[in-house]
């Protein structure tokens, strides 16, 4: 459902979520390797969600990537879901058809319908602090399989 430049930039942006509330910047290369993901590729994605404010780059020796506490408890996977794929996952075809609508539906139409509704109402609901733990308790996160 979701590019794979999405897919990588939650990955990503969970991973420095979780490093940030252990007091860690984490480098480029650091992310890559803990979401199994091409480095250039995650540098790509890094530079969107900084300039989107997703995600802090912080410059010199002692950087690297951060997310600052206050923004992991508002931050919503829908917001991370916006900046890198858009609002096409709520708009598009389930079979990926340029003509798909209430007028002219694809077989899958009003199934996915239901679907992507579901889907828009948990990325919506949910925050980087919900992902990172469950009634308070820090979730044991695998962001590599």
């Amino acid at each position: 459902m979701f590019s794979k430049s999405c897919e990588y930039g939650l990955r990503a942006t969970i991973y420095v979520a979780e490093q940030s509330s252990l007091g860690n910047r984490v480098g480029l290369k650091t992310i890559a390797l803990a979401i199994d993901s091409p480095e250039a590729f995650t540098g790509k994605i890094l530079q969107t969600l900084t300039r989107n404010n997703i995600i802090t780059s912080i410059k010199g020796p002692y950087g690297g990537f951060v997310i600052e506490d206050h923004q992991v408890k508002k931050l919503k996977l829908s917001e991370i879901v916006k900046v890198l794929d858009g609002d096409k996952i709520y708009t598009g075809c389930g079979l990926g058809l340029k003509q798909c609508n209430e007028k002219s539906p694809c077989p899958l139409h009003y199934k996915f319908v239901e679907i992507r509704e579901q889907l828009k109402n948990m990325l919506e609901e949910n925050t980087l602090h919900d992902i990172l733990y469950t009634n308070g308790r820090k979730n044991l996160l695998w962001l590599k399989r």
